[in-house]
């Protein structure tokens, strides 16, 4: 297999969203890979939580665990460190990003690697690591099937399930046609999956260092949990010599009991499953009599700006459990995917995250990147209130004079004409005639300054009957 393209080419940045948004939007192909993968997302997601009874019970329960660990999170901060060194575990504290690959490229120079294997982590997304492996010229080994794919296209993930959801199945085909040596059959799933398997497998047993992520940290074991489907994770995480894990500190639970309440949200919500095909404990490092396992177990407890949310009203936020449902339901994600996002986390979730990570004005286009339907809270298994924070976010935006000087303008004037309800009558009965003139077969397809609309959708003609307001008036006279 050819050597995989790094992700330095990338220059998807939050600031430049509309941009990468109207890119999106004119992506046929990328369209169609969104349908297939979210839609089906979606309605798994609908008869698995039909089919549980207890569902809503159970977000209550998972929403107040989340809550209560992250009160009392240094006192299960220090009992998870001190559970897992009993257990072997080394235990590293990484207050940013780059300390956190600082650390994990060190130990996997003291280890001699030379090849490392990674099961997907968004956390090693959000610090840089696939950046920092290949800076210290360590060979990067993407073993989740999605994330392989997107290694292979040299694109970071677009989505925290599914990475490779903006990629169609004729795409991966074209991929694998170039990458794998191994034959398939671009026709058959099962063909192209057994082509990744053959390529994968050498480098599961020959890599120095496997690195995983994190689902949850048992406080009180010292035990992490990772949750797959593939079973990329038990081969990344058993085979190699040095064992590494990076998991935002958010991620504590202080019981096993507590994390399958959890684990029952999180399958039913990312995939529709009752539960995924591999939920394993890691607790330590291979022990004398152990038929297999590494022999060096590390756990990087990143923090990276999540004790400040805890301080700056974002702490509902930290419930987060990563399963992308919200993603799957946001009418913008559905049109524009990941990518036009510009960060690590895209959809409602990136967008309260991403300003966290990256500085407001770095990304203040995406908190308005949201209709605010409210659709992203109604699907959260743990109850985060999206749209609220996403208005916070708006709010703060105003307040710090970073929305452009035309919007405060636009803004103004509007808000001139609505505190004064004869004038803002009177602007909407002399424009409806106006629109009207642009209008065709029932919708507008251009018109003066409806472009932001209009580029991308047509714009519905006006009732020849008046505004709501008259109409409504006319009815009651009715």
């Amino acid at each position: 297999m050819s050597a995989a393209p790094e992700l330095h080419h990338d220059t998807r940045r939050p600031a430049l969203f509309k941009a990468q948004a109207a890119e999106a939007l004119a992506a046929p192909r990328l369209k169609l890979a969104l349908d297939r993968t979210a839609g089906n997302a979606e309605a798994k997601r609908g008869a698995a939580v039909a089919g549980f009874p207890g569902f809503e019970a159970a977000r209550v329960k998972g929403a107040a665990i989340k809550d209560h660990t992250l009160k009392h999170l240094d006192h299960y901060l220090e009992s998870f460190a001190a559970q897992a060194e009993a257990l072997g575990t080394k235990v590293h504290w990484a207050r940013n990003a780059d300390e956190a690959c600082r650390i994990a490229i060190e130990i996997c120079r003291q280890a001699g690697a030379r090849s490392v294997t990674r099961s997907k982590s968004m956390l090693g997304e959000e610090i840089g690591l696939p950046h920092a492996l290949a800076e210290a010229g360590i060979e990067r080994v993407e073993t989740d099937l999605a994330e392989h794919i997107v290694q292979l296209a040299g694109d970071p993930p677009s989505h925290i399930v599914w990475p490779a959801m903006h990629i169609a199945r004729e795409q991966v085909a074209e991929l694998f046609a170039e990458h794998h040596q191994a034959p398939q059959d671009p026709n058959d799933v099962p063909s192209m999956v057994e082509s990744a398997r053959r390529v994968l497998r050498g480098k599961f047993l020959g890599a120095d260092v496997g690195i995983s992520g994190a689902n949850f940290l048992i406080a009180d074991t010292g035990a992490v949990c990772t949750v797959t489907n593939e079973g990329n994770a038990e081969l990344t995480t058993t085979p190699p010599r040095v064992h590494i894990v990076t998991a935002g500190i958010e991620k504590l639970v202080p019981s096993l009991a507590h994390a399958m309440t959890l684990i029952r949200l999180l399958a039913r919500s990312a995939t529709g499953a009752e539960i995924t095909q591999y939920t394993t404990f890691h607790a330590g490092p291979k022990r004398p009599g152990d038929l297999d396992g590494p022999e060096e177990m590390h756990v990087v407890l990143v923090d990276n700006g999540r004790t400040k949310m805890l301080g700056e009203g974002l702490e509902e936020m930290l419930r987060c459990i990563r399963c992308g449902a919200c993603m799957n339901h946001c009418v913008v994600y559905r049109q524009i995917g990941g990518h036009a996002y510009g960060g690590v986390y895209p959809g409602p979730m990136g967008a309260v995250l991403t300003p966290v990570l990256q500085g407001l004005k770095e990304s203040r286009a995406l908190p308005h990147a949201c209709t605010l339907n409210g659709k992203c809270a109604e699907v959260c298994p743990v109850k985060i209130p999206l749209p609220t924070l996403l208005r916070g976010w708006r709010i703060r935006s105003w307040r710090e004079g970073l929305e452009p000087t035309t919007v405060r303008a636009g803004i103004g004037l509007w808000a001139f004409a609505a505190k004064r309800p004869w004038l803002y009558r009177l602007g909407v009965k002399m424009a409806l005639p106006v629109l009207r003139v642009f209008g065709k077969k029932g919708w507008i397809e251009k018109a003066p300054l409806l472009g932001a609309w209009t580029d991308q959708r047509d714009f519905p003609l006006p009732p020849r009957g008046g505004s709501f307001m008259a109409q409504y008036k006319a009815g009651k006279r009715s």
